[in-house]
């Protein structure tokens, strides 16, 4: 069956990433097997938020192809599913699971994204690095030396 849910927005790394669009598209397969049920769970979304890195506004795409199974009467964990309870689906929480699971460790704006300079704060993948130079510090071991000179 096709569904729309509501997706609830991510918290990571105290930047919050809202899902794209308000109403994700979701497909549920359910199959019966002998002794219950084998669900299917596919849906194609995107994050919006700031890149990891840069801080830049980006978007990140998330695909989900996600599967459990229920069967009620199993003793096994592995054969009962955490989203069934008493033969009601958490849909939702399901999906967001499954979404944070397919998210990538860093949310980049593209794979080879520099970051920020740690001297100035300007976004590195627009400057080139042979322009893009600081004087560097001076020793900080030679400090009292300097106070001397002056």
């Amino acid at each position: 069956m096709d569904v729309e849910l509501a997706a609830d927005a991510f918290e990571l790394g105290g930047e919050s990433y809202p899902v794209e669009p308000a109403k994700v598209p979701v497909r549920l397969d359910v199959s019966r097997t002998a002794s219950g049920h084998a669900l299917r769970l596919r849906l194609e979304a995107r994050l919006s938020g700031p890149c990891m890195r840069c801080l830049t506004g980006s978007t990140f795409p998330v695909e989900v192809d996600a599967r459990e199974v229920e069967h009620p009467s199993a003793s096994d964990e592995e054969l009962t599913s955490p989203y069934v309870e008493e033969g009601v689906l958490d849909l939702g929480a399901w999906a967001h699971d499954a979404m944070a699971l397919a998210l990538p460790q860093t949310l980049l704006c593209r794979p080879d994204c520099a970051g920020l300079c740690p001297e100035c704060g300007v976004v590195l993948n627009d400057v080139d690095p042979a322009t893009h130079v600081h004087e560097s510090a001076p020793d900080p071991r030679w400090a009292k030396l300097r106070e001397l000179q002056e």
